[in-house]
């Protein structure tokens, strides 16, 4: 025998559904795009605070093809120039960021995930502050002469993934129990 509700209880989970279904769309809205033999997914960046001039987008990328592929930053529309560019520790123990020339390398079978205190996206010349909430775009190339437009949604000040909240609003370091960064 079926369970009735009494109307209000009926009323109330009709609106709790129509009031979760745009979140839970929103989470799986997430674009993966195709760079060559590059399967991006989980592209994303983080809220500028006021004044800022830099900004940062990260994503992971798969390399499904035969042969290493090179990704790089051909031009974004929310900055004036954007590059790959990787976060490592010197000698001396201290953080140091460079740009990734030519291109971050990604092996046949490998999987670079680009995120804070480690390879990012650095968006250089940010013509407005970038909001959570909104969302960004970015043309991103590679060695093999391909490129794709690719949309980063923007999440809050300081996170640390997509929906995670702000982690403190500074950078990240990286986790004294993780391995080091290689150099390529």
């Amino acid at each position: 025998m079926p369970i009735l509700l009494p109307k209000f209880r009926r009323r109330a989970a009709a609106l709790f559904a129509l009031a979760i279904t745009p979140l839970l769309a929103g989470q799986a809205a997430v674009a993966d795009y195709k760079v060559g033999s590059l399967d991006i997914t989980r592209p994303w960046a983080r809220a500028t605070p006021k004044g800022a001039s830099t900004g940062a987008a990260y994503l992971t990328a798969t390399n499904n093809g035969g042969q290493t592929e090179r990704l790089s930053c051909a031009s974004s529309t929310a900055a004036a120039k954007c590059q790959i560019h990787e976060m490592a520790m010197d000698n001396n123990g201290v953080m140091k960021m460079r740009p990734v020339e030519g291109g971050l390398a990604i092996k046949p079978g490998q999987t670079v995930t680009l995120k804070p205190g480690g390879y990012h996206i650095m968006l250089e010349g940010v013509k407005a502050p970038l909001k959570a909430g909104d969302k960004i775009e970015a043309t991103l190339a590679t060695s093999s002469g391909t490129s794709a437009k690719v949309e980063f949604p923007v999440a809050a000040v300081g996170a640390l993934a997509p929906g995670s909240s702000a982690g403190g609003g500074g950078m990240k370091m990286r986790d004294p129990g993780m391995m080091p960064m290689q150099k390529q």
